[in-house]
Protein backbone atom coordinates (compact mmCIF):
# COMPACT_ATOMS: atom_id res chain seq x y z
CA UNK A 1 0.00 0.00 0.00
CA UNK A 2 1.38 3.38 -1.04
CA UNK A 3 2.13 5.89 1.71
CA UNK A 4 0.07 9.06 1.69
CA UNK A 5 2.31 12.08 2.28
CA UNK A 6 1.05 15.57 3.05
CA UNK A 7 3.37 18.58 2.86
CA UNK A 8 2.76 22.23 3.63
CA UNK A 9 3.69 25.31 5.68
CA UNK A 10 3.16 26.31 9.28
CA UNK A 11 0.91 29.27 8.56
CA UNK A 12 0.06 31.34 5.52
CA UNK A 13 2.62 30.88 2.72
CA UNK A 14 5.11 33.71 2.29
CA UNK A 15 4.08 33.92 -1.38
CA UNK A 16 0.38 34.38 -0.57
CA UNK A 17 -0.65 37.71 -2.13
CA UNK A 18 -3.51 38.63 0.21
CA UNK A 19 -2.02 37.20 3.39
CA UNK A 20 -5.31 35.72 4.58
CA UNK A 21 -5.93 32.17 5.73
CA UNK A 22 -8.32 31.53 2.83
CA UNK A 23 -5.84 32.88 0.29
CA UNK A 24 -3.11 30.87 2.00
CA UNK A 25 -5.01 27.63 1.39
CA UNK A 26 -5.49 28.56 -2.27
CA UNK A 27 -1.76 29.31 -2.58
CA UNK A 28 -0.87 25.96 -0.99
CA UNK A 29 -2.98 24.20 -3.64
CA UNK A 30 -1.56 26.30 -6.50
CA UNK A 31 1.97 25.41 -5.42
CA UNK A 32 1.19 21.70 -5.59
CA UNK A 33 1.26 21.21 -1.81
CA UNK A 34 -1.53 19.53 0.17
CA UNK A 35 -1.35 20.57 3.85
CA UNK A 36 -1.35 23.70 5.99
CA UNK A 37 -1.10 24.33 9.72
CA UNK A 38 -3.36 27.13 10.98
CA UNK A 39 -1.39 29.18 13.49
CA UNK A 40 -3.20 30.31 16.65
CA UNK A 41 0.15 30.78 18.37
CA UNK A 42 -0.59 34.38 19.47
CA UNK A 43 -4.17 33.62 20.45
CA UNK A 44 -7.37 32.08 19.06
CA UNK A 45 -8.65 35.07 17.11
CA UNK A 46 -10.42 33.29 14.26
CA UNK A 47 -14.22 33.32 14.44
CA UNK A 48 -16.21 30.10 14.14
CA UNK A 49 -17.77 31.52 10.96
CA UNK A 50 -14.37 31.99 9.33
CA UNK A 51 -13.24 28.58 10.60
CA UNK A 52 -16.21 27.04 8.78
CA UNK A 53 -15.26 28.79 5.52
CA UNK A 54 -11.63 27.71 5.97
CA UNK A 55 -12.70 24.10 6.42
CA UNK A 56 -15.01 24.16 3.42
CA UNK A 57 -12.34 25.59 1.13
CA UNK A 58 -9.69 23.14 2.35
CA UNK A 59 -12.11 20.26 1.73
CA UNK A 60 -12.84 21.49 -1.81
CA UNK A 61 -9.12 21.77 -2.59
CA UNK A 62 -8.07 18.57 -0.77
CA UNK A 63 -5.73 20.43 1.60
CA UNK A 64 -5.25 18.69 4.94
CA UNK A 65 -5.53 21.08 7.89
CA UNK A 66 -4.03 21.08 11.35
CA UNK A 67 -4.04 23.78 14.04
CA UNK A 68 -1.31 25.03 16.38
CA UNK A 69 -2.59 26.12 19.78
CA UNK A 70 -1.25 29.31 21.45
CA UNK A 71 2.31 29.25 22.74
CA UNK A 72 1.30 30.54 26.16
CA UNK A 73 0.24 27.21 27.61
CA UNK A 74 1.66 25.57 30.72
CA UNK A 75 -0.33 22.64 32.06
CA UNK A 76 2.45 22.02 34.61
CA UNK A 77 2.32 25.46 36.23
CA UNK A 78 2.18 25.73 40.03
CA UNK A 79 -0.47 28.43 39.54
CA UNK A 80 -3.96 27.04 39.08
CA UNK A 81 -5.08 30.13 37.17
CA UNK A 82 -2.35 29.49 34.57
CA UNK A 83 -3.46 25.86 34.22
CA UNK A 84 -7.10 26.90 33.75
CA UNK A 85 -6.20 29.61 31.23
CA UNK A 86 -4.08 27.03 29.38
CA UNK A 87 -7.00 24.61 29.24
CA UNK A 88 -9.23 27.34 27.82
CA UNK A 89 -6.73 28.13 25.06
CA UNK A 90 -6.52 24.45 24.15
CA UNK A 91 -10.31 24.01 24.14
CA UNK A 92 -10.83 27.17 22.06
CA UNK A 93 -8.29 25.82 19.56
CA UNK A 94 -10.08 22.45 19.52
CA UNK A 95 -13.40 24.16 18.93
CA UNK A 96 -12.15 25.99 15.81
CA UNK A 97 -10.27 22.91 14.64
CA UNK A 98 -13.43 20.82 14.85
CA UNK A 99 -15.42 23.42 12.89
CA UNK A 100 -12.82 23.45 10.10
CA UNK A 101 -12.43 19.64 10.18
CA UNK A 102 -8.74 19.88 11.09
CA UNK A 103 -6.98 16.66 12.01
CA UNK A 104 -5.12 17.77 15.15
CA UNK A 105 -4.39 20.65 17.50
CA UNK A 106 -0.65 20.87 18.18
CA UNK A 107 0.19 21.74 21.80
CA UNK A 108 3.30 22.84 23.71
CA UNK A 109 2.37 21.19 27.01
CA UNK A 110 4.52 23.20 29.43
CA UNK A 111 7.64 23.32 31.58
CA UNK A 112 8.94 20.87 34.20
CA UNK A 113 9.73 23.63 36.69
CA UNK A 114 10.56 21.99 40.02
CA UNK A 115 8.85 18.73 39.08
CA UNK A 116 10.67 15.48 38.43
CA UNK A 117 10.10 14.01 35.00
CA UNK A 118 8.15 11.15 36.54
CA UNK A 119 5.82 13.46 38.47
CA UNK A 120 5.41 15.71 35.44
CA UNK A 121 4.32 12.74 33.33
CA UNK A 122 1.56 11.81 35.76
CA UNK A 123 0.31 15.39 36.05
CA UNK A 124 0.25 15.70 32.26
CA UNK A 125 -1.80 12.50 32.00
CA UNK A 126 -4.23 13.91 34.56
CA UNK A 127 -4.51 17.29 32.81
CA UNK A 128 -5.14 15.76 29.39
CA UNK A 129 -7.68 13.35 30.90
CA UNK A 130 -9.57 16.40 32.17
CA UNK A 131 -9.30 18.07 28.77
CA UNK A 132 -10.60 14.96 27.02
CA UNK A 133 -13.71 15.02 29.22
CA UNK A 134 -14.23 18.73 28.54
CA UNK A 135 -13.76 18.22 24.80
CA UNK A 136 -16.29 15.39 24.83
CA UNK A 137 -18.83 17.65 26.53
CA UNK A 138 -18.19 20.26 23.81
CA UNK A 139 -18.97 17.72 21.09
CA UNK A 140 -15.41 17.40 19.77
CA UNK A 141 -15.34 14.20 17.71
CA UNK A 142 -12.71 14.51 14.98
CA UNK A 143 -9.91 16.83 16.07
CA UNK A 144 -7.36 15.35 18.46
CA UNK A 145 -4.85 16.96 20.78
CA UNK A 146 -1.29 16.39 19.52
CA UNK A 147 1.52 16.70 22.08
CA UNK A 148 4.62 18.18 20.47
CA UNK A 149 8.14 16.99 21.19
CA UNK A 150 10.16 19.99 22.40
CA UNK A 151 13.75 21.17 21.96
CA UNK A 152 14.66 22.43 25.43
CA UNK A 153 15.36 20.18 28.40
CA UNK A 154 13.27 22.52 30.54
CA UNK A 155 10.20 21.77 28.42
CA UNK A 156 7.88 18.80 28.51
CA UNK A 157 8.75 16.71 26.61
CA UNK A 158 11.11 14.30 24.90
CA UNK A 159 9.90 11.44 22.73
CA UNK A 160 9.63 8.94 25.60
CA UNK A 161 7.51 11.33 27.68
CA UNK A 162 5.09 11.94 24.82
CA UNK A 163 4.78 8.24 24.05
CA UNK A 164 4.12 7.51 27.73
CA UNK A 165 1.20 9.95 27.83
CA UNK A 166 -0.23 8.74 24.52
CA UNK A 167 -0.20 5.12 25.72
CA UNK A 168 -1.65 5.99 29.13
CA UNK A 169 -4.55 7.79 27.47
CA UNK A 170 -5.13 4.92 25.05
CA UNK A 171 -4.26 7.01 21.98
CA UNK A 172 -7.06 9.51 22.62
CA UNK A 173 -4.26 12.06 22.28
CA UNK A 174 -1.52 11.66 19.65
CA UNK A 175 2.15 12.60 19.26
CA UNK A 176 3.39 15.50 17.17
CA UNK A 177 6.92 14.58 16.18
CA UNK A 178 9.02 17.69 15.67
CA UNK A 179 12.18 16.22 14.18
CA UNK A 180 14.13 19.47 14.50
CA UNK A 181 13.24 19.75 18.19
CA UNK A 182 14.36 16.18 18.86
CA UNK A 183 17.60 16.83 16.97
CA UNK A 184 18.37 19.85 19.17
CA UNK A 185 17.23 18.10 22.37
CA UNK A 186 19.64 15.24 21.63
CA UNK A 187 22.65 17.52 21.08
CA UNK A 188 22.63 17.40 17.29
CA UNK A 189 21.92 13.69 16.92
CA UNK A 190 18.85 12.00 15.47
CA UNK A 191 17.93 8.41 14.70
CA UNK A 192 14.97 8.52 12.34
CA UNK A 193 14.61 4.74 12.27
CA UNK A 194 14.31 4.51 16.06
CA UNK A 195 11.79 7.35 16.21
CA UNK A 196 9.62 5.80 13.51
CA UNK A 197 9.96 2.36 15.13
CA UNK A 198 8.45 3.79 18.31
CA UNK A 199 5.68 5.58 16.43
CA UNK A 200 4.78 2.45 14.47
CA UNK A 201 4.33 0.55 17.73
CA UNK A 202 1.43 2.88 18.55
CA UNK A 203 -0.43 1.66 15.45
CA UNK A 204 -1.91 5.09 14.77
CA UNK A 205 -3.31 5.65 11.30
CA UNK A 206 -1.60 8.94 10.52
CA UNK A 207 1.60 10.56 11.81
CA UNK A 208 1.70 14.33 12.32
CA UNK A 209 5.07 16.03 12.28
CA UNK A 210 7.12 19.22 11.88
CA UNK A 211 10.42 19.65 10.08
CA UNK A 212 13.00 22.40 9.69
CA UNK A 213 16.66 22.86 10.47
CA UNK A 214 18.09 24.27 13.69
CA UNK A 215 20.63 27.00 14.36
CA UNK A 216 24.06 26.02 15.67
CA UNK A 217 25.33 28.52 18.24
CA UNK A 218 29.12 28.47 17.95
CA UNK A 219 30.01 30.05 21.29
CA UNK A 220 27.70 27.65 23.15
CA UNK A 221 28.71 24.67 21.00
CA UNK A 222 25.13 23.44 20.73
CA UNK A 223 22.00 23.65 18.60
CA UNK A 224 19.49 26.24 19.80
CA UNK A 225 15.70 26.24 19.50
CA UNK A 226 15.87 28.54 16.48
CA UNK A 227 14.40 27.29 13.22
CA UNK A 228 16.42 27.73 10.03
CA UNK A 229 15.96 26.90 6.32
CA UNK A 230 16.82 23.35 5.31
CA UNK A 231 20.52 22.58 4.84
CA UNK A 232 21.73 19.55 6.77
CA UNK A 233 20.98 20.06 10.48
CA UNK A 234 19.21 17.64 10.54
CA UNK A 235 19.28 16.18 7.01
CA UNK A 236 15.91 15.52 5.36
CA UNK A 237 16.90 12.90 2.78
CA UNK A 238 17.40 10.02 5.26
CA UNK A 239 14.01 10.78 6.85
CA UNK A 240 12.29 10.74 3.44
CA UNK A 241 13.88 7.35 2.70
CA UNK A 242 12.70 5.90 6.03
CA UNK A 243 9.15 7.14 5.45
CA UNK A 244 8.95 5.61 1.97
CA UNK A 245 10.53 2.36 3.13
CA UNK A 246 7.81 1.97 5.78
CA UNK A 247 4.78 3.21 3.75
CA UNK A 248 3.82 5.66 6.50
CA UNK A 249 0.88 8.03 6.12
CA UNK A 250 2.32 11.31 7.36
CA UNK A 251 1.88 15.07 7.39
CA UNK A 252 5.12 17.07 7.47
CA UNK A 253 4.66 20.74 8.24
CA UNK A 254 7.54 23.05 7.40
CA UNK A 255 8.51 25.34 10.28
CA UNK A 256 11.36 26.80 8.29
CA UNK A 257 11.46 30.62 8.10
CA UNK A 258 10.88 30.24 4.35
CA UNK A 259 7.85 27.99 4.95
CA UNK A 260 6.49 26.72 1.61
CA UNK A 261 9.87 26.97 -0.13
CA UNK A 262 11.17 24.22 2.10
CA UNK A 263 7.92 22.26 1.74
CA UNK A 264 8.58 22.31 -2.00
CA UNK A 265 12.17 21.25 -1.37
CA UNK A 266 10.86 18.28 0.64
CA UNK A 267 8.49 17.46 -2.22
CA UNK A 268 11.34 17.41 -4.74
CA UNK A 269 13.35 15.09 -2.48
CA UNK A 270 10.42 12.65 -2.24
CA UNK A 271 9.92 12.80 -6.01
CA UNK A 272 13.59 12.08 -6.66
CA UNK A 273 13.16 8.98 -4.48
CA UNK A 274 10.30 7.84 -6.73
CA UNK A 275 7.22 9.06 -4.86
CA UNK A 276 4.44 10.59 -6.93
CA UNK A 277 2.03 13.05 -5.38
CA UNK A 278 -1.61 12.93 -6.50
Amino acid sequence: MKAKIFLGPAGIPVSSKKGSTLDGIKTVKELGLNAMEIEFVRGVKMSRELAKKVGELASQLNVRLSVHAPYYINLLSEKQEVVEASKKRILDSLDRAEVMNADVVVIHTGYYGKLSKEDAREIVVERYSELLEMAKEMGIKKSKMALETMAKESQFAGLEDILYVVRKLKKKVVPLIDFAHLFARCDGKIDYARILDEIEKLKIKHVNSHFSNMKYVVNKKKFADIHEPMNSHPPFGPLAKEILKRDIDITIISESPILEKDSLKMKRIFEKLGYRFD
